[in-house]
């Protein structure tokens, strides 16, 4: 079964269901699934991630092969 498949199947046992407590029950259960997900961040945090999309922006940045590279060099020079 698909991911879509069985989110189908539970709508529609959802929908059938009318006993308030279990429906508040899988609504507690899907709002901590949702929750556990949410990346909390810092003022500090935010304002990192923002000055790291000007310096993306301004092309200062090195991509990751790059990077390897330089950092083979670095570790066969030693």
């Amino acid at each position: 079964m698909t991911t879509i498949e069985l989110k189908r199947l539970l709508i529609h046992r959802i929908i059938e269901i009318n006993d308030v407590s279990f429906l508040k029950a899988v609504k507690t259960i899907l709002d901590s699934k949702i929750d556990s997900e949410m990346l909390l961040l810092s003022p500090e945090q935010k304002m990192e991630i923002m000055e790291s999309k000007k310096e993306i922006e301004q092309g200062l940045f090195i991509d990751q092969e790059s990077l390897d590279k330089e950092v083979a060099r670095w570790a066969n020079a030693r």
